[in-house]
This record gives C-alpha cells, structure tokens and sequence, in this order.
C-alpha cells in the first residue's frame, strides 16, 4: 500500500479503500467530484473576511474580534498546514491588546464551500481553545456537526493532488 501521509491517523482499511481508488483512473477524483459538485464562490481577500466573520459571529459572538482574514500563498500544505490563526500582543496605554489574523492556503480558493467552510470553524475554534485538544473538537462539531467527516474529504482531496492527481473544481473568476 502506498504512503497515505494525510491518512496516517486513520484506519488500515480505510487507507486501504484509498489506495484502491487511487490505483483505478480518476477514482478518487470521481469519488470527490460526485460528492461536491461545484466550488464556493468565495474568491477575495474580503469576500473572505465576511464569511469568516458570518461564521463567528454566528457561534462565537463573545469571542474575540478577528482582525484579518486572508488567503496566504506562502502556507506550504507540505507542512501540514491549512491555515493558520495567529495572535499578535501589544501593549496600548496601560492595557494589552491582540490581534488576532486567520490565514488560509490559497490553493483552498476553488474547493467545495465545505471545504473551506471546515477549515474557517477549525482556526476560529482556535479563538477559544489554543490546543488540538477535546474541547477544541468538541467546538469545531458545535460549529460545523459534519465537521470530521468534511476533514476527512479535505485530507482525500489532499491525498489525490499529492498522487500527481489534477486539481478539481478549477473554474473561471466569480464576479464578486
């Protein structure tokens, strides 16, 4: 069986179906095509930064305010990173303040809404929890119950681009 890098937390028959469907033409890409039919349409830094802060808004009003909300061509999926949510301190007169900026590969600009949609709750989940913890989870399926099963997609669209697989859901430029 082939190295799953994006699999590797998951079951040996699951990876195994995986590798089945890799060995057949398109079979993974049939598979996720099928399933998610059409991209989102968010396309812009700002378009971006309104579905991101939708989001929040939505399930975690108390939370902190989200500065900045961009799609980064610099995050290496490689790494293992799909976005990033970082935290910037400074002090201001007598108080600390931070600020708080979600940084989204670009690769996930033409991707199933659910795509997107799941990796946006993961880094705001990170408003609340700093850690990959229970907790942290446990939000993540508050904001969006299919959550694991949508991270399981994004980690097989992953392991079919990695296979030297074509990139789905390539389409024109949406006006916004």
């Amino acid at each position: 069986m082939a190295d799953l890098p994006y699999l590797r937390a998951y079951s040996a028959s699951l990876r195994q179906q995986v590798a089945t469907l890799l060995a057949q033409p398109q079979g993974l890409a049939t598979l996720l095509e099928r399933k998610y039919p059409q991209a989102h349409a968010v396309r812009t830094d700002k378009a971006l930064y309104h579905y991101t802060t939708a989001l929040k808004e939505r399930h975690l009003r108390r939370a902190d305010a989200v500065n900045k909300v961009v799609f980064d061509s610099k995050i290496h999926i490689v790494r293992h990173a799909l976005g990033l949510h970082t935290a910037v301190s400074r002090v201001q007169g007598g108080r600390l303040a931070a600020k708080h900026e979600i940084r989204i590969a670009a690769l996930f600009k033409q991707v199933p809404e659910e795509f997107l949609r799941m990796i946006v709750v993961h880094e705001l989940a990170h408003l609340r929890e700093r850690e990959h913890n229970k907790a942290f989870y446990q939000l993540c399926e508050h904001m969006e119950p299919a959550y694991h099963q949508y991270e399981l997609d994004v980690r097989l669209y992953l392991t079919h681009l990695e296979q030297a697989g074509p990139r789905l859901w390539q389409t024109e430029s949406v006006a916004p």
